[in-house]
């Protein structure tokens, strides 16, 4: 698919759905009215949604208005007004509640997609095949996604020894790598991402070889030392990950002397672009 960023807004063939990018949450944001209008071809998509709302009431399956999230989106007079988004796990449960025949084939895809995790629980490889299947698509030589699955178990391995040395929920995890990360590259994730000019998508999948090597040989560090010293808590942990950071920022330092040229890039594997003007969730909404 060139030059056209791969979310839901490609299912509907053409169809304008405004978005909007929450930077703090990595999510999209999706315009009710925008999907409902698609779906219904109706004339007032506003007062569809204000009567699917309601009927949603009376049936106590408020789920999707009250996760309903007001954000300004840009309208065809050029201006920015409130409008009702859901993410994108909500428009697919909307998608499910649209009485409409243009719903039919979203429902039928999503029920495909739910018998292929489901017969990926029964025989794991085909997870395997589908992800290699994937990056195949995408342009990337077997070599590549040999090492990528690798460095994918190698990630585990390190999250491994942290649950054992006392690490437990998500945000821990979070606060470790980026201790990783701001040690040899200078950044936290995000903001390399934000770098690199991605959102959602994979920061590794988007790296150089040798920015993904650094990477890992800073988790692979961080994992010897913790199963060495044996650290619990997230304070002691926190140490043993900026000491593998900085072995890694170490051989960076000493492979940019000789090369005379920094190896962080800006360089990604993206075939299409992000607008600036859907870019920062909170510029936006600043404006009230």
């Amino acid at each position: 698919m060139k030059n056209k960023l791969e979310t839901i807004s490609n299912l509907f063939e053409g169809k304008e759905i405004r978005s909007i990018w929450d930077a703090e949450k990595e999510e999209y944001y999706f315009s009710v009215v925008d999907v409902i209008e698609a779906l219904t071809e109706s004339t007032d998509s506003k007062d569809y949604w204000y009567r699917l709302k309601k009927r949603m009431t009376e049936e106590e399956k408020s789920e999707l208005s009250t996760k309903c999230r007001q954000l300004k989106l840009k309208s065809k007079d050029g201006k920015f007004y409130r409008t009702d988004t859901l993410d994108t796990k909500g428009i697919l449960r909307l998608i499910e509640s649209v009485p409409s025949p243009k719903a039919e084939p979203f429902k039928l895809w999503l029920a495909q997609m739910g018998k292929e995790r489901i017969d990926e629980v029964f025989n794991p490889e085909l997870a395997v095949t589908r992800a290699v299947e994937y990056y195949r698509s995408r342009g990337y030589d077997d070599k590549w996604i040999k090492s990528r699955l690798t460095g994918i178990v190698d990630r585990f391995k390190l999250t491994d020894v942290w649950k054992e040395s006392g690490i437990t929920k998500k945000y821990e995890y979070g606060i470790l790598t980026n201790e990783i990360y701001q040690e040899w590259s200078g950044m936290k994730a995000s903001q390399y991402k934000e770098y690199k000019e991605i959102r959602k998508e994979s920061l590794r999948d988007n790296m150089t070889d040798i920015e993904i090597a650094l990477t890992d040989l800073g988790e692979i560090a961080t994992r010897e030392l913790v199963k060495e010293h044996k650290p619990y808590g997230l304070k002691e942990n926190r140490e043993m990950a900026k000491r593998g950071g900085r072995i890694a920022k170490n051989t960076r330092d000493n492979l940019e002397k000789e090369l005379g040229r920094t190896v962080i890039t800006k360089q990604n594997a993206l075939n299409y672009k992000y607008l600036e003007d859907t870019k920062k969730l909170k510029d936006n909404n600043k404006k009230k």
